[in-house]
């Protein structure tokens, strides 16, 4: 697994997905193959359905409970949550992810090949049964290989994970700082966590502006230096802070990180990454890129707090 770290590493605009199916049955009996896709770095292994124990008042995405050598973790069933259980056929392999701080199984009917890909690749979702889930789509030669939203899927299915809404307390401004006059923009192909992350920093005051990718982003970010250039001020009259996912389709957020400290305008324009692949190597890496500092998705509380610290 080294070269993907490498491409992190570079700000390639490059990933590797694992590519795995949902099968079902239509009406003639035949087998329907659904094709799905996650990025190589949140999986952790993949095995043979093991015995597993059901959860009493669980959701009923939630097949049950097993065990992964010293852990116990939970296993969703994919096919529940596009859906698809009244046709699907039974699922025999266990896909562990790893992300947020968090391991959980995902039940599927088998697992293909990995693809190396760029993110120009990945387009965003049309609308689709399945697009609340689904964050990117990559056009192959003889299939579609649908990108998942699994920070979503396991928010909704396990409250106690879900993105911790910010205090009273974290809502208040400091004794200096005005939020009212400065301006966020924040990038993340996700609207579940965008929403979140926007919320918690509207309601603390701040001024914020969304952006669906990292290519989305970037052109709001040339907007906005050709706007300031024509009127003669500097970017931070329009923009104080970047805060970016590193998933996304078209532009990543690395690659994203890697335009804005090379330009010599933008260069000192802070950019926060926050991402469910924040790592310790992980952090060490994207901040050798320019980024001031990485938050973990977990740790929404301390964004605002972060924020702050920047302004000042």
């Amino acid at each position: 697994m080294a070269e993907p770290r490498i491409l992190l590493e570079s700000g390639t605009n490059e990933l590797e997905i694992v590519e795995f199916m949902i099968d079902e049955t239509d009406p003639n009996g035949e087998t329907v193959h659904s094709y799905f896709g996650v990025n190589v770095a949140k999986v952790r292994e993949i095995i043979r359905k093991p015995q597993m124990w059901k959860v009493f008042n669980a959701n009923s995405a939630v097949s049950g409970m097993m065990k992964l050598r010293d852990k116990v973790i939970t296993v969703v069933n994919l096919a529940t949550v596009l859906g698809k259980e009244f046709s699907a056929l039974t699922p025999d392999r266990v896909v562990v992810l790893e992300f947020n701080r968090m391991m959980v199984g995902v039940l599927v009917n088998g697992v293909s090949r990995i693809y190396r890909i760029s993110w120009e690749q990945v387009e965003p979702p049309v609308r689709a049964i399945e697009s609340a889930y689904v964050t990117g789509v990559v056009k192959m030669e003889d299939r579609i290989i649908l990108i998942l939203d699994f920070e979503k899927i396991v928010g909704e299915l396990c409250s106690e994970e879900t993105l911790r809404a910010l205090s009273e307390e974290q809502l208040l401004p400091g004794p200096v700082l005005d939020r009212s006059q400065r301006r966020i923009l924040v990038a993340d192909d996700s609207s579940f966590i965008r929403n979140s992350i926007c919320s918690s920093l509207r309601g603390a005051g701040y001024n914020v502006e969304e952006a669906e990718n990292g290519e989305d982003a970037w052109n709001m970010i040339q907007d906005k230096l050709t706007r300031c250039r024509a009127a003669g001020v500097n970017l931070r009259s329009e923009l104080d802070l970047l805060i970016t996912d590193v998933e996304m389709p078209k532009m990543d957020g690395l690659h994203l990180t890697t335009l804005v400290k090379k330009d010599d305008v933008l260069k000192d324009l802070p950019v926060l990454i926050f991402s469910s692949l924040a790592s310790d190597d992980n952090k060490r890496k994207w901040k050798d890129l320019g980024a001031l500092d990485i938050v973990t998705k977990p740790d929404l509380p301390n964004l605002v707090k972060i924020a702050d610290s920047v302004m000042h």
